[in-house]
């Protein structure tokens, strides 16, 4: 009875983990090639057949059709070019030699694909752009009015020459920095000198005026002074005619006083006996018809 038992062989443990692994490896694959991973700092190109299906701007995971569509990346962080340096000619005809980079952007990815296409295009495309803005500008300048500009009126200019240009390309350009400007180093010693000799002569013109507008002041103030003084003394004099008049007033009416007159003529007769009194010699010798010595007589 036993012997007409048909007995199938148990799968050993070995082949349970081939299964699991290969499993597991298809499933890998189908991830590799369905599942899209987007990081912060870029943007997902979705192709199929060459063409853009659809961009994925936003971090995060997605899908796609495996075996038909494919993936490009392009970055979406801000972006750094660094031009080599240039010969550029001032509108008096100088040389000088510009070093910069700009600092730009994939602003518009559906755009920059279609009309660039690459990151290295778009450089050439920015390196073309910004050297033109860049020789146009200088070259509407004079060499002084370039140097003085290195402090960013020159990087305003560029930008306001390019205006709008790089938007077409889906490209955001975000400034335009010099980082070196500075003259050929032949001619380098002789231009500088005939900056400072210009300083000088602007700083004499300056020292000129200055001291002519000071010239001027103590003029004009010397006239106040002098109108004030003049003015000022007539009022004085004018003040001591009334006082005096004053006076004169009060004297008229105490002399024009009998009762009062021969008081005060007395008291001014002491006054001037007094006064006569100098030295060591208090004498005084009168004759008799004098009118002091007819106060004096009176008295006794």
């Amino acid at each position: 009875m036993e012997d007409n038992v048909v007995r199938y062989p148990q799968k050993s443990g070995a082949g349970k983990w081939i299964v699991i692994g290969i499993v597991v490896f298809v499933l890998f694959v189908l991830s590799q090639t369905c599942l899209v991973v987007t990081y912060q700092n870029e943007y997902k190109l979705i192709k199929q057949f060459g063409r853009v299906e659809r961009i994925v701007s936003e971090p995060g995971l997605s899908f796609k059709v495996p075996f038909i569509q494919t993936v490009d990346t392009l970055p979406k962080e801000i972006l750094l070019y660094d031009f080599q340096p240039s010969d550029v000619i001032t509108m008096d005809k100088k040389t000088m030699v510009c070093d910069s980079y700009a600092l730009w952007r994939i602003s518009d990815p559906q755009k920059f694909i279609q009309t660039l296409n690459s990151q290295l295009y778009a450089e050439e495309r920015i390196d073309t752009t910004v050297h033109n803005a860049m020789k146009s500008v200088i070259s509407s300048m004079e060499q002084a009015e370039v140097i003085s500009g290195r402090d960013g009126e020159l990087s305003q200019k560029i930008r306001a020459n390019i205006g709008t240009a790089m938007e077409e390309y889906g490209i955001d350009l975000i400034s335009v920095e010099t980082k070196h400007l500075d003259l050929p180093s032949d001619n380098k010693a002789a231009v500088y000198e005939r900056m400072i000799s210009e300083r000088n002569n602007i700083a004499a013109q300056y020292t000129a005026e200055g001291e002519a507008e000071a010239t001027k002041i103590r003029t004009q103030t010397d006239n106040e002074v002098t109108i004030s003084l003049s003015e000022a003394e007539a009022k004085a004099e004018k003040t001591i005619a009334e006082g005096e008049a004053e006076y004169m007033k009060i004297m008229s009416g105490v002399y024009g006083d009998e009762s009062r007159s021969e008081f005060y003529t007395f008291v001014r007769s002491l006054d001037a006996a007094k006064a006569s009194l100098v030295g060591k010699n208090k004498t005084v010798i009168l004759s008799e018809e004098s009118p002091m010595a007819e106060i004096f007589n009176s008295i006794q």
